[in-house]
């Protein structure tokens, strides 16, 4: 007999008649063979309700008093899911997180899980009953209760499907699943069959309204398939499947994403020497700015600009971190735009597919649509525009991909992969020691890259397609790419190739600098180390980690690259070795 477990969101539980369907779909799903533990959310809006009575009393509650406050509104839904099963004939028991054993550490509002009992659950399960779990919360080693922050009730279903083992973790929301991008901003978006964790947790946006990353991420660390579904279709219409595979092996790009509110600094300037990524970012996370796009592009005269993105409502505070940083340093100044959007492609077949960079940028370059700057990873390349040219963008690239068609080879719905989750129950149960710490999955070095920089190209639309379509015509394939903000008409383009590649590639810079402008750079060996791991995006401080890892060792760091699930670092070739020791003594408790 398997394990379901079942997620119903506040929407999917905001009356008495939705309780109803959902206690029907509980039932249903014991009815046809498997054990079933629900994970419930408040209703519909009682969470905000609740603040919103806090800050009646008071501007300043404790942390503590407000989760006492807030977890009573899952309470109020489990046990009125009880009784609505009770009322059609089956048996249920409600439990809060206490109940169920989900220890957390004391972080009040925004607990992190360390660990769950699993024999309550199983023995009620073997006796008969659905197990109805309060979403969002547990207890930490005080007996104080805690709540999960943002997601919460998500964290808490995938959790519980990790450590029971269950053959799928179902969350019923008011969507019918994970689009190709976000549906209210694209007519053409089309519902996934399948999304891999990884491509999703770059994505972020992509599964805006649906799922929150921390789970996501929870969902990849234990290989948990995750069935997001519409809670309020009356039929069987399947969702989307998050998990292992990717919904097409051949597509090299499976969504579009967009994140409209990003305010961008550049610290200009800063001495090209070791020490300085971490003497920047130090100063951010000091005053507790999550930065999502970093861009430092190959120093030049001594000197090099790092820039970087926040989101718009953090930009005040991070400003002033910048010019304390900029100051310390004795970089140029600091500038900043609050104008601008990010626009992402992701997909897993870009590891292996040439040509997936330079299409985007045309795309873009054909609507008029100039690239203020460029990050990539393995699978994503994020670029910068203005704001009132994002929607534009997405729709575009959206277009170029034709995401709004089901590829020929996908795996739908149901369907099995070639791969299926293996169950180890020691090794899960050996994991689940502070089970949502972040896990490092590998940090490595590539020697076998050189890189290539043209400085001074003219920032405007189709410069960064006309360079890349050079290089993809030569057969050469691209790996980093980074170009750094524009100043005074500007800016400076840099990506790494493979050593063999370098004269081709040379060949290709010096041609465009005769037609473009600028001046050629070409460094034939370099290093490039990367961290990647489950946490990064919900985990602030991992790029800090690894800045401060290289600066103690007196590495410099020449080129950065960031996504939600990896950063990326060029470094001198002679120094490849010594950085890769340097990052694995400071990820030694983390690294997998």
């Amino acid at each position: 007999m398997g394990i379901i477990v079942q997620k119903f969101g506040g929407t999917s539980v905001a009356n008495a008649e939705k309780i109803r369907v959902a206690a029907r779909r509980a039932i249903r799903a014991q009815q046809n063979g498997n054990q079933v533990v629900m994970v419930v959310s408040a209703m519909g809006h009682q969470t905000d309700h609740l603040v919103d009575l806090a800050k009646q009393i008071t501007d300043d509650p404790s942390g503590r008093e407000m989760d006492m406050l807030l977890s009573t509104g899952e309470q109020v839904s489990v046990a009125l899911m009880a009784m609505a099963i009770h009322s059609l004939g089956a048996q249920a028991v409600s439990l809060t997180g206490a109940q169920i054993g989900i220890r957390t550490d004391s972080s009040h509002t925004k607990a992190r899980i360390q660990s769950i009992s699993t024999d309550r659950m199983k023995k009620l399960l073997d006796d008969g009953k659905i197990v109805i779990a309060a979403g969002f919360q547990g207890i930490d080693e005080d007996f104080n209760i805690t709540t999960l922050g943002r997601g919460g009730s998500d964290t808490t279903a995938v959790a519980l499907a990790a450590v029971l083992n269950a053959d799928a973790c179902e969350i019923y929301t008011d969507v019918d699943g994970v689009f190709t991008t976000d549906p209210r901003l694209v007519a053409e978006a089309r519902k996934m069959d399948r999304v891999s964790h990884d491509e999703i947790l770059e994505l972020a946006s992509l599964g805006a309204g649906v799922m929150h990353s921390r789970s996501i991420e929870f969902g990849k660390k234990f290989n948990v398939p995750i069935h997001v579904c519409n809670s309020q279709s009356f039929s069987d219409e399947p969702g989307t499947v998050i998990g292992s595979h990717s919904e097409s092996a051949d597509r090299a790009v499976s969504g579009a994403a967009l994140t409209k509110n990003e305010a961008q600094i550049t610290i200009v300037g800063v001495p090209d020497q070791p020490g300085v990524s971490y003497g920047v970012f130090s100063k951010l996370a000091g005053v507790n700015v999550a930065v999502d796009m970093i861009v430092q592009n190959a120093g030049a005269d001594g000197s090099a600009d790092i820039s970087f993105t926040v989101l718009e409502d953090d930009l005040t505070k991070a400003l002033q971190a910048s010019k304390n940083a900029a100051d310390e340093l004795k970089a140029k100044g600091v500038e900043h735009d609050a104008s601008l959007s990010k626009v992402s492609i992701v997909g897993l077949g870009m590891a292996t597919q040439t040509g997936v960079a330079d299409r985007m940028f045309r795309a873009l370059s054909d609507e008029g649509i100039n690239i203020e700057a460029i990050t990539t990873s393995e699978i994503k390349v994020s670029v910068l525009v203005k704001r009132d040219q994002a929607l534009a963008a997405l729709r575009s690239v959206h277009g170029e991909f034709e995401l709004d068609r089901a590829p020929k080879d996908r795996v739908k719905f149901g369907e099995k992969p070639t791969a299926t989750r293996k169950a180890d129950a020691a090794d899960i149960v050996a994991r689940l020691q502070r089970m949502e710490d972040l896990a490092i999955e590998s940090v490595s070095l590539d020697e076998a890259q050189a890189q290539m920089t043209l400085f001074d190209v003219p920032d405007k639309p189709g410069i960064s397609a006309r360079i890349f379509e050079a290089v993809a015509s030569e057969g050469i394939l691209v790996d980093t790419i980074v170009q750094s903000i524009g100043r005074d008409g500007l800016a400076d383009i840099s990506f790494t190739v493979p050593r063999k590649s370098v004269k081709d590639a040379e060949k290709v810079m010096l041609s465009l600098s005769e037609e473009l402008g600028g001046e050629v750079k070409v460094d034939p060996e370099v290093a490039i180390l990367t961290v990647k791991g489950v946490g990064i995006r919900s985990h602030t401080g991992v790029g800090l980690r690894m800045f401060k890892a290289l600066a103690e060792a007196k590495i410099n760091v020449e080129m950065v690259s960031t996504s939600e699930i990896r950063v990326n670092v060029v470094v001198d070739a002679a120094k490849g070795a010594a950085g890769l020791a340097a990052l694995k003594a400071a990820f030694a408790d983390v690294l997998g």
